[in-house]
């Protein structure tokens, strides 16, 4: 065994952790979420007046917003001014016996309150700082208060999202701000194991520009730009069933399994076994199919297609998840004990690893508990190594999930060994940025999307199906500290290295087990893609035009399998960190995103109501849209959360008028105000749109695209995307004192077999 997983620095502090959470924002509170349901004490720090999310509508019976409360649920309240010496005071001496401190002021509003980074470095050199903001630390634009809108806006998320003869938008949930709360868990699991701390500079634009990585190659290695796909053309669609939506998702040779289950003598034209006639005359077809799906209830539909091993998936909206019975069999939905409301359980389900629920706190509540002493450290010296320098992975990951999770692992300085089999490789290896490819005339076309979740590992290939793949992998597991796998459920035992199995060789082996649904369960062993995952998992339900159908994420950006690969490396670094040896961590794909919308899975619970697409419209903010531009391509999004900012809009726009209205005013005529903006922004370049809005401090972002992201040097400079010849994806962080070094290129299929099962056969 390696010493990075079985000997924990002696820096790193005992559970549970202290962690001091001073933010406003979702990405910020979920983070502090994270830590609480883990078992780490969370102080929150709130103003007099409460968090402004305490009141934000809608309302539980208490009189909380649903969102504070799903995202505070297991921490502490304390109220401190920042504005005064004795809140400040009050902050320091917190700070003093904390381990963690998360925290999204501006780099202004930071320097003002003394907590600005080289502050916060020099008085609490032990501290591990986590810091949300929406451009980054060494941005001033950062001053402005940024959400998931404007942050899939800049960051191109948005761009890749919705029809594309529609308006851009963004997925429903706040999902940049949860993506960004798992990054900003995973590297302060990273910089705890450092000697002194460090700073974790986390820009939301960043996040969701990485979250779009696909693009990102596909337009630099092809020239073409990558565009929103929608739901209602293409290959794969969402049709209307019965009683909701169904999502047709199958692959050209599932073909035969389509015929099968629609059974209309239709679609058996000998024609239509083409693929390439089938893309070319969908008019021939896809009526058949949605007049079919149009009798039967969507529940049924994916019953029959499952049955067939089609990954379809049907619409769940928060009524269907609150009773799923999937949900259910897992512990992930419970009910309440006071009233038998329907609430969401553990993110991770582990034997050695309890999640922790309860009610948000009172405000204020933990005002009369003294400063905790300083926790007591080993003066290491801070020595410029990997985090991760030591720890051992095996990778068995395929496509995204598991092999995106353990490029995460080795870009901070673990050993990565990638497992395939000769005969069956990882299918990303031969996958255009485009889709699928067949094997070039002169071997396999290597995929330039491989290459991203693939780079600075090495590669050994086992035939598990013989004796001696199964000699070789239990001499790899021996010596492991954690194994990554994204089978489907099931084949890790048929092949005889399920987790079980593993432990009896290495008791002391982390095994991250990402699967659709779960490894326990009725629907364990579904069949599904990404885009099944946005639908099953409730996300599609309320990301849409409003009044229309329920939108993917597409496979072009294949949301749930980047979100997951975020918290699956954060959560295997936890248990490296705090002993949680021979531990499984089973996670659900489904359940991570559908766990990002509590708060809407709670509002239905307490109301009735069943959320629905919005548009780009969220509660507590308006306007909250985008716009489109002079260019015909262009759009410009806008975010106003303070009557601040409305009052600088209005004068913006020429209304002075509107600049005394009331919140409720503004949002009671949202319609109208539009209409304004959108007459407004028209006339006007994106360029210059920005320009005035930001000169007169209106929160705003262009809608950028691949192309856009090409041209701003930030995403170079905070290497986001690297490009030495070799474009790929690069990191959605920053540690200020660790920088990592650009991976090598991932390797060939076996290529370190001489070098790696020789090795480890002899240790």
């Amino acid at each position: 065994m390696s010493t990075g997983g079985g000997d924990r620095d002696p820096s790193v502090p005992a559970r549970p952790l202290r962690v001091v959470e001073l933010a406003a924002g979702v990405a910020g509170q979920a983070c502090g979420r994270l830590f609480a349901g883990l078992g780490h004490d969370v102080l929150k720090f709130e103003p007099p007046t409460g968090d402004p999310m305490r009141n934000q509508a809608p309302l539980n019976r208490a009189g909380i917003g649903f969102t504070f409360a799903t995202l505070n649920s297991a921490k502490r309240s304390r109220v401190v001014e920042l504005e005064t010496s004795a809140g400040r005071s009050d902050l320091a001496g917190q700070l003093s016996g904390a381990d963690v401190l998360i925290i999204d002021l501006g780099p202004r509003a930071a320097e003002a309150a003394g907590l600005s980074a080289t502050q916060l470095r020099a008085t609490w050199p032990h501290l591990t700082v986590v810091w949300f903001t929406l451009y980054g630390l060494d941005d001033s634009r950062s001053n402005q208060f940024g959400d998931s809108l404007l942050a899939e806006s800049y960051g191109g998320l948005a761009w890749m999202i919705g029809e594309p003869s529609q308006a851009p938008l963004s997925l429903g949930g706040e999902q940049a701000a949860h993506a960004s709360a798992f990054v900003g868990f995973f590297g302060a699991m990273l910089a705890i194991r450092r000697s002194g701390g460090d700073v974790v500079d986390v820009a939301l634009c960043d996040v969701a520009a990485y979250l779009d990585w696909k693009s990102e190659v596909s337009y630099a290695v092809g020239g073409q730009l990558p565009k929103r796909s929608g739901a209602s053309i293409g290959p794969w669609r969402i049709v209307p069933a019965a009683d909701g939506w169904i999502g047709v998702v199958f692959q050209p040779e599932q073909w035969d399994s389509v015929v099968a289950l629609i059974g209309d003598p239709a679609l058996s034209d000998p024609e239509l076994e083409d693929k390439d006639t089938r893309a070319s005359n969908p008019q021939r077809w896809w009526p058949v199919i949605t007049g079919w799906a149009a009798e039967l209830p969507k529940r049924e539909i994916y019953r029959r297609a499952q049955r067939l091993g089609l990954p379809f998936g049907y619409s769940a909206d928060m009524a269907d998840l609150s009773m799923d019975p999937q949900f259910r069999a897992r512990g992930f939905i419970t009910d309440r004990e006071d009233n038998g409301e329907p609430m969401v359980g553990p993110l991770v389900v582990a034997a050695g690893q309890s999640w922790c629920g309860g009610e948000p706190p009172e405000l204020g509540g933990d005002n009369s508990s003294p400063p905790v002493p300083r926790r007591a450290y080993s003066e290491l010296p801070d020595l410029d190594i990997a985090p991760l320098a030591g720890v051992v992975v095996l990778d068995l990951g395929t496509i995204t999930a598991g092999a995106a999770t353990s490029r995460f692992l080795a870009d901070y300085g673990a050993t990565v060994i990638k497992v395939e089999a000769p005969d069956r490789p990882d299918m990303f290896r031969v996958w255009s940025a485009s889709g699928p490819t067949t094997p070039g005339a002169q071997g396999p076309q290597v995929s330039p999307l491989f290459e991203s979740n693939n780079a600075g590992k090495l590669a050994v290939s086992l035939d598990l199906k013989s004796e001696q793949g199964r000699v070789e992998m239990a001499s790899l597991a021996a010596q492991a500290d954690v194994l990554v796998e994204n089978f489907t459920v099931g084949v890790t035992e048929r092949l005889g290295i399920d987790h079980a199995s593993l432990l009896k060789i290495n008791p002391e082996l982390i095994s991250v087990s990402l699967s659709s649904q779960g490894q326990s369960g009725p629907e364990a062993r579904s069949r599904s893609y990404g885009s099944t995952l946005d639908l099953l998992s409730g996300l599609a339900s309320v990301t849409g035009y409003s009044g229309g159908a329920p939108i993917w994420s597409s496979a072009d950006v294949n949301y749930p399998d980047q979100l997951v690969s975020l918290l699956a490396a954060g959560l295997a670094v936890h248990s490296l960190n705090f002993g949680l040896k021979g531990e499984q961590l089973d996670l659900s794909q489904r359940e991570v995103v559908s766990w990002t919308m509590a708060d809407r899975i709670a509002e239905y619970a307490e109301t009735g109501r069943v959320p629905e697409p919005g548009a780009n419209r969220r509660a507590g903010s308006t306007p909250h849209d985008v716009y489109r531009c002079a260019g015909s391509e262009d759009w410009v999004a806008i975010a106003c959360h303070r009557d601040a900012d409305r009052t600088a809009l209005a004068a913006v726009l020429g209304a002075r008028g509107w600049a005394e209205m009331s919140e409720t005013w503004w949002q009671t005529h949202y319609e109208d105000i539009d209409r304004v903006i959108a007459e407004w922004s028209i006339e006007r370049s994106r360029e210059e749109c920005v320009r005035q809005l930001v000169e007169a401090g209106v929160p705003c972002a262009p809608v950028n695209t691949a192309a856009d992201r090409e041209r701003d040097p930030r995403y170079r400079e905070r290497r986001v995307f690297l490009n030495d010849g070799l474009p790929r994806k690069g990191f959605p962080m920053r540690l200020l004192g660790y920088q990592p070094p650009d991976p090598t290129p991932a390797p060939d299929i076996g290529r370190d077999n001489a070098t790696v099962l020789v090795r480890r056969s002899m240790t």
